[in-house]
């Protein structure tokens, strides 16, 4: 059986050229370009409770990073490094193979670094802290959104949320188990969105967090939601993992959103608008009656 060390060095032990020091020390040491600011970001994932037991090795891989650059994504950030951390049962190596073939190659898609991280022997877990750039007073936040704002979404809402109920739908199945992030959008919406957020734990819940933090009200028209094949309205407007990008821009910016979606090849729906007032959400079917969404993904709710 491998050893710890052998084990990194094995699976997990790369090249990292922009770095001053990668992985291999107490610590790695990095040098950030000049008018750049640092965004960083943790996500963690376990076993039975972000993804079965059994799940296959490499989509593991994929989404561990996935979801991390979706982060970076919605901070309008791009990313260049990762730390990894991991919980194993055992030093199982084709597992460890699987899970660094999806890892690395969607690392290499993005030109993300592993910079270092741990392993130890545990029930499986998978910890992620990743870092990005973004210049200077360009990064997204949650708090910028204003009255009058047009609310956009990515791509289609509710494909994670039907391949969680039907696993044995191939195509909602993948958008779960190996997401897209958008970094390709984030960079564009820089100067452009005035606020953003990504949908990790539902349309409505992620949407709530920017009306919190932005002091503004929603009217959202669900007949404009994407919605994935197959997928119906409650899984598009609270089903989680879907790791599309909401974001908030003026109105004498649709023009250019719209262009942008068509040099992306990326769907970029207008479903509302950012309303005056408390910080609530309005659904709104098409016949104007109001809907109450199914509660979004939380840890701790009973």
């Amino acid at each position: 059986m491998l050893s710890e060390f052998a084990l990194i060095r094995k699976y997990f032990d790369r090249p990292a050229p922009s770095a001053a020091l990668g992985v291999g020390d107490d610590a790695a040491l990095l040098r950030p370009d000049a008018g750049m600011e640092l965004a960083v970001s943790t996500d963690l994932l376990l076993e039975g409770r972000h993804f079965r037991a059994g799940t296959d090795a490499r989509k593991l891989g994929h989404k561990a990073l996935a979801v991390n650059l979706s982060d970076m994504a919605a901070m309008g950030a791009a990313p260049r490094w990762v730390t990894l951390a991991l919980a194993l049962p055992a030093a199982d190596e084709a597992w460890l193979e699987g899970f660094a073939k999806g890892f690395f190659a969607l690392a290499r898609r993005f030109g993300v670094e592993l910079i270092g991280g741990d392993t130890t022997r545990g029930p499986l877990s998978i910890c992620v802290t990743i870092l990005g750039e973004v210049p200077r007073g360009l990064a997204l936040f949650r708090a910028g959104a204003a009255p009058g704002d047009d609310i956009w979404v990515s791509g289609e809402l509710g494909g994670a949320a039907l391949g969680l109920a039907q696993p044995e739908n191939a195509a909602a199945a993948r958008r779960l188990d190996e997401p897209e992030p958008r970094v390709d959008l984030c960079e564009r919406l820089r100067g452009l969105a005035s606020a953003a957020i990504d949908v990790s734990d539902g349309f409505a819940q992620d949407l709530g967090h920017i009306l919190e933090r932005s002091g503004v009200g929603a009217v959202v028209h669900c007949e404009q939601l994407p919605k994935f094949a197959g997928a119906d309205l409650q899984q598009a407007l609270s089903g989680g993992d879907d790791y599309e990008l909401v974001f908030a821009a003026r109105q004498d910016r649709r023009a250019e959103i719209e262009a942008l979606s068509k040099e992306l090849g990326l769907a970029l729906s207008r479903v509302g608008s950012m309303q005056k007032g408390e910080p609530k959400l309005q659904l709104l079917g098409g016949d104007g009656a109001a809907i109450v969404p199914a509660r979004g993904f939380d840890h701790f709710a009973a």
